[in-house]
């Protein structure tokens, strides 16, 4: 078993709303609890699948506050600190080091496609701001509009001690190996992509930052606990299970997490709808996600 700083199974967590589009605490409180019972040993509160454009700084901090107090040290919670701003995220990031979160997940800045130079600066200057904060790099050229290189996701875990893993959604196989093949020891690799994470795995990934985990915690864990204990058959057959819920999650031009809210909400865990300018799943969206949940037996 390779180490896993922040966990195995790391949900990036909805955030919950309720008819007001406020946040639900009671509802994000037990969204919480039924995560932690179902697979996971890892929470990401105010990510992408958080919602997290949408959320104002305060919002932010009540949030971090909330999971961190709901989870009490059952698991390690992560907070999403980073957007295009360097100076705030660098405020955001030493508070939420203050409050004791366990680390912080720092996305490649969206929409001002800095250069790799740029990249290595704007996430140093954040990590060093907090150097008691464990941080997670997370690379998702698909939103972001810029990859950062493996040279650069190489040259920032060298040179920051608290830069402790990547979350890698480049989906290109090739550059996470060559960051497990020259990152320091102990450096993780995470899947950032639920329909590659088995062979993330295979390259010496240590886990997933996950988005399906909502939904089927328990055979993710399975197949990651078959993974490691030398059984590859077995992991293989829990992957391919899991593929219909994952492509219900992910339909082609239906942002996430609009089909994982409507998941839930099926289930009963009652997570309310995305804020705009996300909108609800329409009914074709429904349709493929309540088919997927009950071929998988989860209706």
């Amino acid at each position: 078993m390779l180490p896993t700083p922040f966990g195995q199974i790391i949900t990036a967590m909805v955030t919950p709303f309720d008819a007001t589009g406020q946040i639900d605490d009671a509802a994000v409180v037990r969204l919480v609890d039924y995560l932690l019972n179902n697979g996971s040993d890892g929470i990401v509160v105010g990510g992408t699948t958080g919602e997290s454009p949408t959320l104002s700084h305060a919002e932010k901090l009540h949030l971090f506050r909330l999971v961190r107090d709901a989870v009490a040290g059952r698991a390690k919670v992560l907070a999403g600190t980073s957007n295009y701003d360097t100076a705030e995220s660098i405020a955001l990031t030493r508070e939420a080091a203050a409050l004791g979160m366990d680390g912080a997940l720092l996305v490649v800045p969206p929409y001002s496609r800095p250069s790799q130079e740029g990249l290595y600066r704007h996430f140093r200057a954040i990590a060093e701001a907090a150097p008691e904060l464990p941080c997670m790099l997370y690379n998702i050229p698909g939103r972001t509009a810029q990859n950062m290189e493996a040279d650069t996701t190489v040259r920032l875990a060298r040179d920051v001690p608290n830069i402790v893993a990547i979350k890698e959604a480049s989906g290109n196989l090739v550059q996470c190996a060559e960051i497990v093949r020259r990152a320091p020891a102990g450096f993780a690799l995470y899947s950032g992509d639920d329909g590659i994470t088995l062979p993330m795995l295979a390259i010496g990934g240590v886990g997933v930052v996950s988005v399906v985990s909502h939904l089927v915690g328990r055979d993710l864990k399975a197949m990651h606990t078959a993974f490691f204990n030398g059984q590859p058959g077995e992991a293989a057959c829990l992957h391919c299970k899991m593929l219909p819920v994952v492509r219900a999650l992910f339909q082609p031009g239906t942002p996430s997490p609009v089909p994982l809210k409507a998941a839930l909400n099926m289930l009963g865990l009652n997570v309310g709808v995305p804020r705009l300018p996300l909108v609800e799943a329409n009914d074709a969206e429904r349709t493929i996600v309540r088919n997927a949940l009950t071929e998988y037996g989860l209706l």
